[in-house]
């Protein structure tokens, strides 16, 4: 439920409402999805000049996401490359449009690649990702209306887990049952 619908179902204030999201986005279970077969890779940018640059991967035809965020406005090749490392298996298919920073990646990393040329109208074979990236920012504008720099990791975060996972969202007794853990005691 968008922050704003909250203030008034709940009668609190924005910052009371905005407060109360932190706490729960705090909460969510770290994530480590690793993607294989074929996947689909593009970066997108947030905040123009000196804002955040955002790789992200998915699996066609699956709620199987990968991401990474990066505190400067660009990806480079290695970082490309750190991301397949982490979270793609290798000998699957790899996706992506045409940037520089794929050329070549079959190279480095065992995947085999295919490009779509987006000046040249393909989208074939990056379509999912791309639409990824309108849905995230519909997902932002909708529930908080706007991001800053510093909460933007968290927002990617509850993105993540609205996408990958929904179940966790059905009912306080699900989100409950998918963060709780134990605590080892002395």
């Amino acid at each position: 439920m968008p922050v704003k619908q909250t203030c008034d179902i709940t009668s609190l204030s924005e910052k009371s409402v905005r407060h109360w999201f932190d706490l729960f986005r705090s909460n969510l279970p770290q994530h480590k999805e690793t993607l294989e077969h074929v996947i689909q890779l593009d970066e997108a940018y947030f905040g123009g000049w000196g804002g955040r640059a955002l790789l992200m991967g998915k699996q066609p035809g699956t709620r199987k996401l990968a991401y990474q965020l990066f505190a400067k406005d660009s990806v480079d090749r290695s970082e490309a490359l750190a991301f397949l490392n982490t979270y793609v298996k290798p000998g699957s298919r790899l996706d992506t449009d045409g940037g520089t920073i794929y050329k070549g990646i079959d190279n480095y990393f065992p995947v085999m690649h295919t490009v779509d040329i987006h000046k040249k109208f393909e989208f074939t074979h990056t379509s999912e990702i791309e639409g990824m990236f309108g849905v995230l920012r519909t997902f932002i504008r909708r529930m908080y209306h706007h991001v800053s720099d510093e909460k933007l990791d968290e927002y990617l975060c509850e993105f993540y887990f609205r996408f990958c996972r929904p179940e966790m969202f059905k009912s306080p007794h699900e989100y409950l049952k998918n963060t709780l853990y134990l605590v080892p005691s002395r």
